[in-house]
């Protein structure tokens, strides 16, 4: 679930350029790629509280710190600690936003301070959604971020987390905008997974509308990070072998949005993929698999590269 999201998304028609391309990643795909079912609204409600169902099986996250500054930390990962492999992403920064802050939830006032997103105002960050066992979106989105940001290094590229489980809440949307504009970021993925009703199924990647106004100027990225977003999808369908949502983004896989400060802030290419519906049991049961979040992560990759090779 977006970690600004406070209404819920309305379809809208992509342009020829993005259905085109999402198309023709999906030939070889699993079924399912073009078919459009009735849509719902999506939940933003606060995740439920209760023991996660699975322990992250990727690379463990930093320790967190009690002490550490809410605002203006340094972001997850942007040091390495070993050269990295020379490889097709040499020279290529990614930066990865894992949604929401396992410890959002005890910091309820801090993260419900309004932030400015260029076009108006709005929550500094939520506690995401679970499975109806517990399960976490803030836990599951740090699983994937690490077995992606394994995936991405081992190609060459430089990763940054925007964060590592390493502060007591947030960043911030505005803050989580700025350090991919700061990192120089080549592309910007974050991920999260949906709350919404039971029968409600499938991925879609949430893309920036040209949004002007304050702060916020998505013209310059809104072109790229649809060719990006039409990446991650295509390569997401074709190594998950989920299909698509089929209550968002009338069977694309693809959504456009004004509302959210991460896109509206942004000034380099950046999308959300939001992996499936955690509230549907049928999702949970990917969502909780490790190895299926291991081929999650493996499409997002996929799709990244594919992008940043052209």
């Amino acid at each position: 679930m977006p970690y600004d999201d406070s209404v819920p998304p309305t379809r809208r028609a992509r342009p020829l350029l993005v259905a085109t391309a999402l198309a023709a990643l999906c030939l070889t795909a699993v079924a399912g790629c073009g078919g459009a079912q009735d849509p719902a609204g999506t939940d933003t409600g606060a995740a439920k509280p209760g023991p996660e169902a699975e322990a992250t099986a990727s690379a463990s996250a930093s320790t967190p710190s009690p002490e550490a500054s809410p605002t203006g930390a340094q972001p997850s990962g942007a040091t390495p600690t070993a050269p990295l492999p020379q490889g097709p992403l040499t020279g290529r920064t990614v930066v990865i936003d894992p949604g929401h802050n396992p410890r959002n939830r005890e910091h309820t006032k801090e993260i419900n301070q309004q932030v400015d997103i260029g076009t108006g105002r709005k929550e500094c960050d939520t506690t995401g959604t679970s499975t109806n066992a517990g399960y976490a979106e803030a836990r599951f989105t740090l699983d994937v971020s690490h077995r992606l940001r394994e995936l991405l290094q081992a190609q060459g590229a430089r990763v940054v987390l925007t964060h590592d489980d390493d502060r007591p809440f947030g960043p911030c949307i505005d803050e989580r905008a700025r350090i991919g504009n700061e990192a120089k970021a080549d592309a910007v993925v974050s991920v999260h997974a949906d709350g919404s009703a039971v029968g409600n199924r499938g991925f879609h990647v949430i893309l920036p509308a040209a949004v002007k106004g304050g702060g916020a100027d998505t013209s310059k990225i809104v072109k790229s990070s649809a060719d990006l977003g039409a990446r991650i999808a295509g390569h997401f369908v074709r190594t998950t072998g989920s299909a698509p949502s089929n209550y968002i983004g009338g069977g694309t896989g693809l959504d456009t949005r004004g509302d959210l400060g991460g896109l509206n802030l942004s000034t380099v290419p950046k999308v959300f993929v939001e992996c499936g519906n955690m509230r549907d049991p049928e999702d949970a049961a990917l969502l909780t698999d490790a190895g299926w979040r291991q081929k999650a992560a493996r499409g997002m990759a996929d799709g990244i590269a594919a992008y940043l090779k052209g």
